[in-house]
């Protein structure tokens, strides 16, 4: 699918671009950036449905805010979990009283999400979730830990994968819960450190976290479909966003190359030829996942795409730089926290590229059995 941009979708690229130009900032605190965007109406437009404080937009016009946004100055966006995978999940599989007690609020930007799903020991494996949920009156009482949970420290609210049926097995007997993170003493957070001397990621352990009986979405024990399907919603126009901030990165990569003189190296050339081309075919890949033409496998393999991709920048960036690479552009003390430049960023954290979000085997895995039509590969039940 190839985007044609009418004079309406110029008008709104227009207003897009003058309102990021007036409003938004790298240094901008994020939560309060999420109640400016709210204000404007900038949040919900891929909802199904308008009427929560959204405005909504055709599809085009959602891939030119996702291009101005990522080219503006805005800071990384921290509401994105609930906009774009809990929302679109409450509309298809939520009750008109979930809706109206969770989509204003987060097309407001007041609420902020995050995700309960991988755990220890099951990792990207949803159907190994061990996390129980046990139902007293009208509450359930959640106890067990979910790990690599992106912006718990500042989520208000957690939608959490739990086992409610402890007979069940795989994928039987789940339920999909709407947990408030603010419970003192039932609910911890411990930020998980990375090779970048960031904490993006954390432990969340339940101890005795509850939930109401009505924050169930999709009925209790069918948590499964509920999961698959915000799953579905979870690589949509963003990728096209995503997209542009790797060819910004890609141009930082080719003009070090150029300055270091590594782009004289015909292997480094190469390399740096195909990064390009790989990205191009990344980009037509989105096109076609949006305009409905490919098939149910298609965010898997996407993901395969970019994370391999994103992963063969960072050891370029270093690559091209040579010796300098390793020098970090502050003095560095055991007292004190080391800081990294751009490229040494790029190269660390994209070693997490090919894990979070569903690792590369678990892709590779829902590629054979769902597209191919391979043998399903044998569990042990839990």
């Amino acid at each position: 699918m190839d985007f044609g941009f009418s004079q309406e979708d110029e008008t709104f690229r227009a207003e897009a671009r003058d309102w990021l130009a007036a409003h938004a900032g790298p240094s901008t605190d994020r939560r309060t950036w999420e109640r400016t965007l709210g204000k404007a109406g900038w949040i919900g437009l891929g909802w199904p449905e308008a009427g929560y404080g959204n405005r909504t937009a055709t599809l085009t016009q959602q891939v030119v805010w996702a291009e101005e946004y990522a080219r503006s100055p805005a800071p990384p966006r921290s509401g994105h979990i609930g906009e774009n995978l809990l929302a679109p999940t409450l509309v298809s599989y939520g009750t008109d009283e979930q809706k109206s007690r969770f989509l204003p609020p987060i097309a407001a930007g007041e609420q902020l999400w995050c995700q309960g799903y991988s755990e220890p020991g099951a990792g990207s494996d949803l159907a190994g979730v061990r996390t129980a949920a046990v139902r007293e009156g009208d509450r359930y009482r959640i106890s067990g830990q979910k790990i690599w949970t992106s912006l718990a420290r500042e989520a208000d609210w957690c939608f959490v994968l739990a086992r409610t049926d402890p007979e069940s097995s795989r994928h039987h007997g789940l339920s999909f819960l709407l947990v408030p993170m603010d419970q003192p003493g039932r609910i911890e957070v411990r930020p998980i450190r990375q090779m970048t001397g960031t904490s993006d990621f954390n432990e969340v352990f339940f101890d005795g976290a509850y939930a109401r009986v009505e924050h169930v979405v999709g009925g209790e024990g069918h948590g499964w479909a509920v999961a698959m399907g915000l799953l579905g919603f979870e690589r949509g126009v963003a990728t096209l966003a995503q997209q542009i901030g790797f060819a910004e990165e890609l141009a930082a990569v080719v003009r070090a190359a150029v300055e270091s003189g590594a782009v004289h190296d015909p292997v480094v050339r190469a390399r740096l030829v195909r990064q390009w081309a790989e990205l191009r075919t990344m980009h037509r890949h989105a096109l076609r996942t949006l305009g409905g033409a490919a098939g149910p496998g298609a965010p898997s393999v996407a993901k395969l795409l970019w994370g391999g991709w994103h992963q063969r920048l960072g050891e370029l960036a270093v690559q091209v730089r040579g010796a300098r690479a390793a020098v970090g552009p502050a003095d560095w003390s055991p007292t004190t926290p080391y800081e990294l430049d751009p490229g040494q960023h790029l190269f660390l954290f994209s070693r997490a590229d090919t894990i979070y979000g569903g690792s590369d085997q678990v892709q590779r895995t829902i590629i054979a059995e769902r597209v191919l039509g391979l043998p399903r590969e044998p569990k042990g039940a839990v």
